[in-house]
């Protein structure tokens, strides 16, 4: 059965009740991310991707991972060109559904600029995700799928001035939200799903 074939009902909500449609990520996309990093990664570099994609029958589902071009450090990961990004994403008629990216020497987590960017896509639209990868096999969690919380998490970046590193001190500003099996839908809107196909656009090249 094609995703077009299925009417998808929200099951699962912010915390202030808005519900949250169902996002389907390909399975396979990590690992053809991480290989796309993997020369970064060896330099410990970050990279970053962009999860965009398509709505269909009240649910999302990624299509295309967006490289774009971007400065790195073993810290952080910042895009270049966004017009030349955006265009391509316009043209492509893709709604922003999140981003991906890697923590080469550190483990799964939202940093304090991490928590500021997924602000920039949750605020457009509430389902977004951030992917983390930790390649790095010493950490015991290698993936984790986060949102930030609502409340608290998006009222408190969105009235946070500060730029670059930062300690955010308040509790429960994001939380994990991969589903952990299609059909255990309270813990997450995110599902990765097998058989979906997608396609990988390089800005970088």
């Amino acid at each position: 059965m094609t995703p077009k074939q299925i009417t998808h009902r929200a099951v699962n909500f912010t915390e202030k009740g808005i519900p949250l449609r169902t996002l389907f990520v390909p399975s396979n996309l990590v690992d053809e991310f991480l290989k796309i990093a993997s020369r970064n990664t060896k330099r410990k570099l970050e990279t970053c991707g962009l999860l965009c994609g398509k709505l269909n029958r009240n649910a999302f589902f990624v299509t295309t991972l967006v490289i774009p071009e971007q400065e790195s450090t073993q810290n952080t990961c910042n895009t270049k060109n966004e017009e030349k990004l955006f265009e391509v994403i316009d043209n492509l008629d893709l709604f922003m559904l999140g981003w991906i990216h890697t923590h080469p020497t550190q483990s799964c987590f939202l940093s304090s600029v991490d928590l500021h960017s997924q602000n920039s896509y949750q605020i457009m639209l509430n389902e977004a995700i951030a992917i983390v990868c930790s390649p790095d096999k010493k950490f015991h969690k290698h993936i984790g799928v986060f949102r930030l919380t609502d409340p608290p998490g998006v009222d408190v970046i969105s009235h946070c001035t500060k730029t670059g590193f930062h300690p955010h001190n308040e509790k429960n500003l994001y939380k994990e939200c991969q589903r952990l099996g299609i059909n255990n839908s309270k813990t997450g809107h995110a599902v990765m799903m097998e058989n979906l196909s997608f396609e990988t656009k390089d800005l970088r090249k």
